[in-house]
């Protein structure tokens, strides 16, 4: 809005234009003199030949990451906390509030203090101090030389920049430029990202009017561009302007503020009654030592690294460098469903009060690490890999920007693993319900599991009601590892792992002899061949680390009827109105019959720890392994499992490698008594979250086209402190401790970042056994 009439804002006569063009070059001319005399020719020739124009800027631009809704942020990354709004999607407010507090003739002048640049004249000649008095076009010409890396030390270089600026670019341009790059304190540049900052709006004017930034509140925010933050050598004496910092503060901000309406006054941005009926705003949020943080301190800080991780591997950001996608100014809408979220973590953080009674108030060492996926689509809806982005991710990995394997998600999922030798099975038409020689020991000479061997024959931990001959149903249920090592013979271990691979685990840990950590093998591009010979017959009870989040992908899988989606954390990448890129959904088939899956469904929601008291259909699956020789201490514990709505896999287990032991010195720590409890309070709250209806997730019954099966005694409820019956067989190889490394990485152990500390490694186990 520009003021009208025959005379200057401030009330001087405005000279002819011929007239003033002569004055403005006569005092130019005196101040480059001036100046040059002062500083060489030759540097006054590079000030003239270097001049940057906005169009040679690329100022940084925040990017912000966003739950799946689109509206509440999840993380900020950028060197600035800047968001740039174009000069006309602005409202008034701050354009009228800002010419009113630093430049009252901006819409007349030339660009240039003439006064002001022969005093910095005078007194570059004369060893004076440095003057002020910038016209708004110098002050943006003052950042502009800043944000090239061009060491500002002349008020002529500000002059003849400003000049420059103000005979190419409209005052509008040259304001818009000025209101998205000048900083306002808190660590807010630019208006839009002041207006959120201090009073949590916008200034874009499409926005409903209750969240526009208003014209009292545009002045507070213009107030500060005098002194954004306090004086470093005397915070306290000169705090600059924000009223929230001391009293001294808020009665300096107040004073610009009545300065600033007595100029908008004479602007005629405002008429005397208005101003006087204007009331200083006491709603300038408290000042948060958080809040210029990224969000990267908080559990979702790791989504973001994985986001990331994804984006480098799309076309538009592939070989470029991070700070692409972090200065660009983008809008990232991440598949985590905030609720979903939420139930995640106050059910996974063990740390909190929320977390189920059985795992809080454990010890230290204690972790837990929860991913749960959308079935059908593989949006990932809620992610748990540790209480910081700062930190270790339990729950999978990524590569960082320098192609370097990031995170420790991979564990030995011990019986959880069945899910796939049972899906495999059906797959093959073997029925639930045939029955296999289920002793409490066997030995299995083509495995070599024998007793002269040193590991010895396959073994039952426990006695099952059906044994020695028992249905795979009924085997299942009770996790008898001899009739599942017996299966995964039957079947094969490339068949075994390639329905692991096709449900979703991208990655398993092998045993290298003589390397001190498992390697990654990346499923998807090794031979079947190839990676069969990599893996025994022990894979099928679970033996070989797997991530959370591939197993929380399979479990996904199933739950969809045998359909598999990619995992993903990113919906979709925008700047402004354009669209950068957006997911590709797509499903392929296991190829699994209707039969197969009613059949997996029925038998997999009758493990005691899957059962929900929600009156929602549910099926899953527990898992332990152990350390070293024991049959009582467990190192890793699994549950896995899902509803026709959402699959979850949650992994518990311990930091250092050492046992999982209660503050009561207890080791009986299994899968329903651990992670069992996590899953069940996290599938009950996220589901009563998403307001979706059970009765459209019914599992259908199976046929059992032969016989009907066997009856057996009710199920009963979920086991919350004993363990499911389970077994507990001796690997034929030596594992050694997990690695969160994948495969060609370097030997030490990774970080999230350079500047952490090196994440926790485990301690070695001769021996360990799954559950």
């Amino acid at each position: 809005m520009r003021p009208t009439g025959d005379h200057d804002a401030d009330g001087s006569t405005t000279p002819t234009p011929g007239r003033r063009r002569r004055r403005n070059r006569l005092l130019i001319f005196l101040a480059v003199f001036a100046l040059l005399a002062g500083s060489g020719l030759v540097a006054g020739g590079y000030y003239f030949d270097s001049v940057p124009t906005p169009t040679d800027l690329k100022l940084p631009e925040s990017t912000t990451v966003y739950y799946a809704d689109g509206r509440t942020p999840m993380a900020k990354l950028g060197a600035e906390n800047r968001t740039i709004v174009p000069y006309d999607q602005m409202n008034d407010s701050a354009k009228q509030a800002i010419v009113a507090a630093e430049d009252r003739t901006f819409w007349t002048n030339k660009g240039v203090d003439f006064k002001g640049v022969l005093r910095a004249a005078w007194a570059n000649v004369t060893g004076g101090q440095r003057q002020g008095a910038s016209t708004l076009t110098q002050q943006y010409a003052r950042v502009a030389a800043d944000l090239r890396g061009v060491t500002y030390s002349r008020k002529l270089r500000e002059a003849v920049v400003a000049w420059k600026l103000d005979d190419t670019y409209s005052k509008e341009e040259i304001l818009g430029f000025y209101l998205n790059t000048v900083p306002f304190g808190r660590g807010a540049y630019g208006i839009e990202a002041a207006a959120q900052t201090f009073f949590g709006k916008t200034v874009r004017r499409d926005a409903p009017p209750q969240q526009q930034l208003t014209q009292a509140e545009a002045m507070v925010l213009c107030a500060m561009v005098k002194q954004p933050e306090a004086d470093p050598a005397d915070p306290e004496g000169s705090p600059g302007y924000d009223p929230r910092r001391n009293a001294l503060a808020k009665q300096n901000s107040i004073d610009r503020w009545n300065y600033i309406r007595d100029g908008m006054v004479k602007l005629g941005y405002l008429t005397s009654e208005q101003a006087a009926n204007l009331a200083y705003p006491d709603s300038v949020r408290p000042i948060d030592p958080t809040a210029g943080r990224s969000g990267l301190d908080r559990p979702t800080g790791l989504v973001v690294h994985h986001v990331l991780g994804e984006l480098r591997q799309t076309e538009p950001f592939r070989g470029k460098p991070d700070e692409v996608i972090r200065d660009g100014g983008y809008k990232i809408v991440t598949t985590i469903d905030k609720r979903v979220q939420d139930a995640a973590e106050a059910a996974a953080d063990i740390r909190r009060d929320t977390a189920p009674e059985a795992v809080r108030g454990q010890p230290k060492n204690w972790q837990a690490a929860l991913v749960a996926v959308e079935p059908g689509t593989g949006r990932v809806l809620g992610y748990y890999g540790g209480s910081s982005g700062s930190g270790a991710d339990y729950a999978g990995w990524y590569r960082d920007e320098n192609g370097q394997a990031r995170g420790f998600g991979q564990h030995p999922p011990g019986s959880s693993f069945k899910v796939y030798d049972l899906a495999a099975a059906v797959e093959d038409g073997i029925s639930v319900k045939q029955r296999f020689d289920s002793p409490d020991t066997k030995e299995f000479p083509e495995s070599g599991r024998t007793k002269g061997s040193a590991a010895g024959p396959i073994r039952n931990a426990e006695h099952a009601p059906c044994q020695p001959n028992c249905a795979l149903w009924e085997a299942t249920v009770a996790s008898l590892n001899v009739t599942y090592f017996e299966l995964t013979e039957k079947l094969g271990t490339a068949k075994v792992i390639d329905m692991a691979k096709r449900a979703g685990v991208e990655s398993m840990w092998e045993t290298v002899k003589g390397n001190p950590q498992p390697q990654r093998v990346d499923l998807r591009t090794e031979p079947a061949d190839e990676v069969a010979r990599r893996f025994s017959t022990e894979v099928g009870i679970g033996q070989y680390g797997i991530s959370v989040q591939d197993h929380a992908n399979g479990m996904a899988t199933f739950a969809a009827g045998g359909k598999r989606a990619e995992a993903h954390f990113v919906r979709s990448v925008t700047k402004g109105d354009e669209k950068v890129w957006g997911e590709q959904l797509k499903q392929t088939d296991l190829g699994l019959d209707q039969e197969a899956i009613n059949q997996l469904d029925w038998t997999l929601r009758r493990v005691r720890a899957a059962k929900l008291d929600n009156d929602w259909d549910s099926a899953g699956k527990t898992g332990t392994w152990q350390a070293g020789q024991s049959t009582t201490q467990n190192v890793h514990t699994w549950m896995v499992g899902w509803t026709g709505a959402l699959a979850s896999a949650v992994w518990l287990g311990t930091t250092d490698g050492k046992p999982l032991r209660t503050t009561g010195g207890s080791y009986e720590v299994y899968g329903s008594t651990g992670p069992g409890p996590i899953w069940r309070q996290f599938m009950a709250d996220a589901t009563a979250a998403l307001k979706l209806d059970p009765d459209k997730y019914r599992f259908a019954e199976p046929a059992f086209p032969d016989d009907a099966p066997e009856t057996t005694t009710p199920t009963p409820p979920p086991a919350t402190s004993s363990p499911t019956p389970s077994a507990r067989p001796t690997p034929s190889t030596t594992p050694s401790r997990p690695s969160p490394s994948p495969s060609r990485r370097p030997t030490t152990l990774p970080t999230i970042s350079p500047s952490l500390s090196p994440l926790p490694s485990l301690t070695p186990s001769k021996t360990r056994k799954p559950r």
